[in-house]
Formats: structure tokens, sequence, C-alpha cells
């Protein structure tokens, strides 16, 4: 009967395994997949892949986020939401076991199955935030986006020594504790069935509302920019002349530094209003990054963290958009169904196609050039998306 209480009344103890449980799922969102690019030299030479070909690799996973984005809530409706998340991480232990076996096949494969399983961890978290957090949105966005962002970090810096020590198939295979303890932690929550409801049916007007656009490419700009600098920094920074263990450790600063405007947000989070100077100013730190990438790459340790800030920021603006500017928790799925979608077909392109334009110029400077213009239409439409109101019902036209 605890269920029916409202979710902020719930006992103690209840918020604190619920809100390790969030923590621990958003902590498996990005690391399995990230840590992939520290080594990525290394799989290029093991299995003699070009650029494209291993841009393929780091797409996979964002097609799989596009593709699977809208299922997961008809999944949730008929499997309730604490067992589909349960299903999200056995998707994602048992992808990391195939990728790990030791083929191309199996890379591949492995990669779509961990895929699949992030994708419906990351349709689902916002709808859960929004059902049991409804008046923290800001803070709880922050902060399970600080520990997607440490999770991810503590993976790039590891990737490369585990690598060294064990080769690159243990390195990746060890990426299995996080969905195994996350499932442990979550198993108390299967206590619970809860069915999402159906949303209604203007919520299919979803696609036809302005700022519900605004909201997905502010997201899918910043994920293009992102998964293309997290795919090819490694390389970017061996070609600057970095070792593979330097630019390892300053792939995991990014991440790091990607987790940081979480402690920022967290106090602001519940004061903030107008969003637009944030978004504004975090996706012009995400194009000097850039730029000071191409201008001045022996100053990396600058360049590299401020583009994790900045992208790290927009981030969770983002993930909080699909929360505050919806009225209910089915609407937040479908917002977040939308932008998943569309935002990661779109960031989905960017690995492989990025790949193929360094094999055919040479260098990584068009590469740099082409993410600091996204960046720069990230900051746009962050201003379209950071006004105050709402995509649907009684409090479309504002608040």
């Amino acid at each position: 009967m605890h269920a029916t209480h409202p979710p902020h009344v719930r006992p103690l103890h209840r918020n604190v395994w619920l809100i390790a449980g969030i923590l621990l799922i958003a902590a498996n969102l990005r690391a399995p997949v990230t840590a992939v690019g520290p080594v990525m030299g290394l799989l290029q030479q093991t299995f003699a892949l070009s650029a494209g070909a291993a841009g393929l690799m780091l797409t996979l996973p964002l097609l799989c986020f596009a593709l699977v984005s809208p299922l997961a809530a008809r999944v949730a409706r008929s499997l309730g939401l604490e067992r589909t998340l349960l299903l999200a991480l056995l998707l994602i232990a048992g992808g990391i076991v195939l990728r790990s076996s030791g083929s191309v096949a199996a890379l591949l494969a492995g990669t779509c199955v961990i895929g699949c399983g992030i994708a419906g961890g990351n349709v689902l978290l916002p709808s859960l935030l929004k059902r049991d957090f409804p008046d923290d949105l800001t803070r709880m966005t922050a902060i399970y986006a600080l520990t997607m962002g440490g999770a991810s970090a503590l993976g790039s810096v590891c990737a490369v020594p585990l690598a060294a020590g064990l080769g690159w198939a243990w390195a990746l295979a060890s990426f299995i504790a996080l969905p195994v303890v996350t499932v442990l932690v979550w198993l108390p929550q299967l206590r619970r069935d809860t069915r999402p409801a159906t949303a209604p049916a203007r919520a299919a007007s979803m696609w036809r509302q302005p700022l519900a656009w605004q909201v997905t490419f502010f997201l899918g700009t910043n994920s293009l920019v992102y998964y293309v600098v997290t795919a090819w920094l490694p390389s970017i920074l061996a070609a600057n002349g970095h070792s593979a263990v330097e630019a390892g450790n300053l792939h995991g600063l990014m991440q790091l530094a990607s987790a940081l405007p979480g402690l920022l947000l967290v106090p602001l989070g519940p004061r903030m209003r107008d969003h637009r100077p944030v978004a504004v100013s975090m996706s012009a730190a995400t194009v000097l990054s850039l730029i000071g990438l191409i201008a001045w790459p022996q100053a990396s340790i600058i360049w590299v963290p401020l583009f994790g800030f900045g992208t790290g920021a927009v981030l969770i603006l983002g993930l909080a958009f699909v929360g505050t500017r919806v009225s209910t928790p089915p609407q937040a799925a479908a917002l977040s169904a939308m932008a998943q979608s569309v935002g990661y077909l779109l960031a989905a392109a960017g690995p492989i196609l990025m790949g193929r334009l360094h094999d055919a110029s040479g260098g990584w400077t068009l590469v740099l050039a082409l993410c600091a213009g996204g960046a720069v239409l990230m900051g746009v439409l962050g201003w379209l998306a950071g006004r105050p109101g709402r995509v649907i019902g009684a409090d479309a036209q504002g608040q």
C-alpha cells in the first residue's frame, strides 16, 4: 500500500534505496560505451580497422539509442517500470559479456545489445524522476548526471591501464561490475509494479510542438558534438603527440569535467527560472574549447575539460527540460522518447562520418571546425528551448 502515498512522503529507507538505484542505473548509461574510445587505437590495430570502420562501432550504440527509445515506454506499460529497468540492466550486462568474447562480430553485436539496454534507461529515468521527485527535478537530474559523468570518467581513466595489463577484452569485460551491482540494489524496487499510464491522445501532438523540437535538437546537437569528440579525442590527442596513457587520462578528465556542472546545478537548480543564460554560455564554452584544440593544441589540458564542462552542463539542462517543459510523467516519457530517438539518430551519423572525413582530409582540423559549428547551433537552440513554457495541455502557453 506504500505505493499509494505521494512519493515525497515515502519512508526514508525507501527513498534511500530508490535514489541509490537511480544513481547506479545512471552510472551504467555512459561508461560501457565511452570507455571504448581510449582503447580504440588498440582495437584498430588488433582487427585492422580503418577510422571509418572504427566509427561504425562507436555509431552502433547511438543507432540503438535512436531505434529502441520509442519502444521503451511501451515495454514499461507491459512489464512495469521497475521490471523494464531491470531488463535494461540485464541487456547491458549481457552485451558487455558478448562484446568481450573476442571476435569483430561479437564486438559489434555486443555493442548493439549494450546500446539497447542503455536506451531503455535513458528514456525511463526522466519519467521516473518526474514521478517520484516532481518538486526537485532539476536537482535530481543534476545528481544523476553527475553520477553518470563520474562513472564514465573512472572508466576512461582505467581502460588503458587495464588493457595494458589484461588485454582489451578483459578491460572491457570488467565493466560487468556496474550492471551486476546495480541489479542487486534495484531488486527491492521490484516489489512495486508501476504501469505507466497511457499518454493522452493529445500527447501525440508532441511532434507538432515547436518547443518539443527545440528541446529535441538542443539535446541532439549536444549528443552529436559530444559523441564525435568522445569517440575520436584519444586519436586527436595522439596526433598532437600525447601517449596512449596521457590521452586516456585526458579523456577521463573530460568525462569528469562533464559531471562537474551537476555540482553547481544541484544548489542552483531550484532557483533557476530562466535557463537561457546558462544554455548559451555553456554552448559558447564548448565552441571555445573546440577552436582551442585547433588553434593551440598544446593547451589540451585546458580545452579538454572545458569541452567536458560545457557539454555536460548542456546535457543536464536538456534532461531537465524533458521534465520541466511538460505537465505529467506520461508527457515526460513522450518527450524523452522523441528527444532520445531523433537526437541520437542525429548523433549516430557523427562518429562514422567524421572518421571518414578524417581519412579523406588526413587530419582533425575540419572535424573539429564542424563540431564547433554544431556547438554554435546548440547555443541558438538553447536560447529557444530555455524560455519558460510547456509544450502540451493547459500550460502550453507558458507558466
